[in-house]
């Protein structure tokens, strides 16, 4: 039986995308779809490689949804052809903000469908609204833990402090 790399779940706005006036040296800014980005190309750069080297397999969970590979992925330094995950995949028809008789936000759901079909690959979720939706995903996280979880402040974005955390628990064994 074949081992699979670690899902690696990436989210842009807050993530990449930070929400900032002034950009630090070396980053970039560019409009896509109406929208402004600021990202780190060299934050970036690390993401392409751990997904090349087969350290993690790079997955959008994003809002973005299909736009995220179509619109973003090359101009931001990323592969085309990751897998997407998107609201409408996980949701039944006419969900009304509950899932399971519990408040439920769509990108948990769309994690947990990750997880409920490999339940043995490790899972980094990196997600800036992770943060805001911890009583929605504590109890899920505190039974898998298999799964980390990186919530980037939204107006720095995700940091190479936080990918050296995620280097550090790729290194683990599982």
């Amino acid at each position: 039986m074949p081992s699979f790399p670690p899902v690696l779940l990436l989210d842009v706005d807050g993530v990449l995308n930070a929400v900032r006036r002034d950009l630090p040296e070396g980053w970039r800014r560019g409009a896509f779809n109406g929208y402004v980005l600021s990202w780190d190309p060299t934050v970036v750069r690390r993401l392409r490689g751990l997904h090349e080297s087969g350290r993690v397999e790079l997955q959008w969970l994003t809002t973005w949804t299909e736009l995220a590979d179509r619109l973003l992925a090359e101009p931001l330094g990323l592969p085309r052809g990751l897998r997407t995950h998107d609201r409408e995949a996980v949701l039944p028809t006419g969900f009304g903000g509950r899932l399971g008789g519990v408040a439920g936000w769509w990108k948990l759901a769309a994690a947990r469908a990750v997880a409920d079909a490999e339940p043995c690959r490790r899972i980094v979720w990196i997600d800036d609204d992770l943060a805001d939706q911890a009583e929605d995903t504590s109890e899920w996280l505190a039974a898998n833990g298999q799964v980390l979880v990186v919530a980037p402040a939204v107006a720095i974005g995700l940091t190479h402090a936080e990918l050296d955390r995620v280097e550090a628990w790729l290194a683990e064994e599982g």
